[in-house]
């Protein structure tokens, strides 16, 4: 009989910017700790390796760019990975190790066409240590866009797993409603959205999806304080005024009638435990099935471009 309940471990912290091994540090220790207690699904917040910029202008403004602005970005660069790649496969040992799924918000540096664009990325590692899959963020917000090039439909992934089927979207994504439905229709169960919105509409957002989707979802988020940040960063000044929390969290788990199954954790480092029934997934969805017997197909329709987007291609011509 197929294993409907899976014990799941939301990990809110932050590791020290820009310092790719400070990140792989935390996520072995607090990997270790989640699965010492039972956690068989161990989910990190959006960019946790190496970390999110909070507040951070990189010299930016309208019309310029300045040469130390340039240098801390290439710190930034220098702590990123490549997916798959040599950092995946660590974290793929540690997830056979401990014989868990992991779920990371990473850095990516494109390995493909251009070594100079990163993508704010999700990464799914599966217990017996394979690398499954990868979601690229499809619309960095605001400033953002400056870090992280757009992701294409190509990385909407959706996992199949024992108890459930397990994707996301990253922050602001997920007030993409085509986006949200795009992962819906690929019978989405446990819906992950790391994010860096500590804000209280946030929560208001991850209740709506599970509501809306019938799924569990699961938020993420750093908790972040001044600390973390290396102190000869160029705009370290940037940051100098502000309160010593630059994020409070906020991470928490929904169930999928929109109710906390773990309220949002603030203020504070911490990891949250449930343990998810998806038959509860099943049950929800006697009355509202947003992709099933509650759409309209003769009315509305989604059209999902899921092909890879390549900026060369190469054709081979006979004679």
């Amino acid at each position: 009989m197929i294993n409907r309940h899976v014990r799941v471990a939301v990990v809110q912290s932050a590791p020290t910017l820009f310092v790719k091994q400070s990140a792989l540090d935390k996520i072995t220790s607090l990997t270790r700790e989640a699965a010492g207690k039972g956690a068989r699904l161990i989910v990190f917040p959006e960019v946790f390796l190496p970390g999110y910029p909070r507040g951070l202008s990189f010299g930016v403004r309208v019309g310029s760019r300045s040469h130390e602005g340039r240098k801390d970005w290439q710190r930034y660069w220098e702590s990123s990975i490549e997916v798959p790649g040599p950092e995946t496969n660590i974290l793929g040992e540690l997830a056979k190790e401990l014989e868990v799924y992991l779920v990371i918000g990473v850095v990516e540096r494109d390995q493909e066409f251009s070594s100079g664009t990163l993508y704010n990325s999700m990464i799914y590692i599966g217990p017996d240590g394979t690398f499954l899959g990868k979601h690229r963020k499809l619309v960095p917000t605001g400033s953002e866009r400056l870090l992280w090039g757009q992701g294409d439909g190509s990385t909407l992934t959706v996992i199949e797993t024992p108890f459930g089927n397990l994707g996301g979207l990253i922050c602001w994504e997920n007030y993409m409603p085509l986006a949200r439905t795009a992962m819906y229709a690929q019978g989405i169960d446990i819906y992950i959205a790391p994010t860096a919105d500590a804000r209280d509409t946030w929560q208001a957002t991850i209740r709506h999806i599970a509501c809306e989707g019938r799924c569990y979802v699961i938020s993420c988020n750093q908790f972040t304080t001044k600390a973390t940040y290396p102190t000869d960063l160029a705009y370290y000044g940037d940051i100098r005024e502000d309160n010593d929390v630059l994020s409070r969290g906020g991470s928490a788990i929904v169930g999928p009638l929109g109710e906390y199954i773990v309220e949002p954790l603030y203020n504070k480092e911490g990891i949250l435990f449930a343990t998810l029934d998806l038959d509860e997934v099943t049950r929800s969805r006697f009355d509202f099935d947003v992709v099933g017997h509650y759409s309209r197909p003769d009315v509305f329709q989604l059209v999902v471009n899921d092909r890879k987007q390549e900026i060369v291609s190469k054709m081979a011509y006979s004679d």
